[in-house]
């Protein structure tokens, strides 16, 4: 018998996590996307259940399950031991434009000087990246983009921001990722997106998901305005590449 690599544990009255062995990358990733497809299509399709895959978790949430949660928690590992693996699974390759202008970049000069390097040094850097989404959280459409490169890790500010503006791009740690809108936060902040990221009339709301990758490239100030105009016009279209993809 296939033995899971999780651990199954209540998380609340409504919840179960299962969280993975070992540090979180693509392959860990991966298994946890394939096995949340698994689950809802072949195990739990019947029921109203919400899954949420971050990293080396997946948390499964449903608050109409009357069942006892224990003995689900045993159905689980017997269903990962039937489970194929993410063999079928699709990652989507996004390219998405980031204006560096000190009018956006509000902590680049800083990140700058800490990390050592040229602005222009940080901001190739941060382009030349293939990020893979690690999830989605802390607000809507807020994409956990990691595979920062070690020369550009720094940690979250001390004092963080009581509003950061939507469209954001910070830094933290291993981690890069955009603030979909304005909220508190303590990321350092290099430049903005002009392309939104959630919208809560559109099905799904986000259009990149786990799994997929992202990758940033600079853009004047000038192009920047043109991509917010796009965007509101309706006449933006997303850079996109599909790619098989199992980790």
């Amino acid at each position: 018998m296939k033995q899971s690599p999780f651990s199954v544990k209540r998380f609340g009255p409504n919840a179960l996590l299962l969280e993975w062995t070992g540090e979180a990358n693509d392959d860990v990733l991966f298994d946890v996307l394939g096995f949340a497809n698994f689950l809802k299509k072949q195990c739990l399709s019947e029921m109203d259940w919400e899954m949420v895959p971050v990293y080396n978790s997946l948390t499964l949430i449903n608050r109409n399950y009357s069942e006892p949660i224990g003995r689900l928690c045993l159905e689980i590992h017997d269903w990962y031991a039937i489970y194929p693996g993410p063999e079928d699974l699709i990652s989507r390759h996004w390219e998405l434009p980031v204006c560096y202008d000190p009018e956006f970049g509000l902590d680049l000069a800083e990140v700058s000087g800490q990390l050592g390097l040229e602005k222009k040094k940080l901001i190739e850097l941060h382009g030349n990246v293939k990020y893979r989404v690690f999830g989605l959280g802390f607000l809507p459409g807020f994409l956990y983009l990691g595979g920062v490169p070690e020369q550009l890790q720094i940690p979250r500010k001390s004092s963080p921001r009581i509003s950061v503006p939507k469209g954001s791009v910070g830094l933290a740690g291993f981690q890069t990722g955009i603030y979909p809108q304005s909220s508190p936060g303590g990321w350092n902040i290099i430049g903005n997106c002009p392309v939104p990221l959630f919208n809560a009339n559109q099905n799904p709301p986000c259009f990149i998901s786990a799994g997929d990758t992202v990758q940033f490239f600079s853009v004047s100030r000038a192009a920047y305005d043109l991509y917010r105009l796009e965007v509101e016009v309706g006449v933006y279209d997303n850079h996109k590449k599909f790619s098989n993809d199992s980790g």
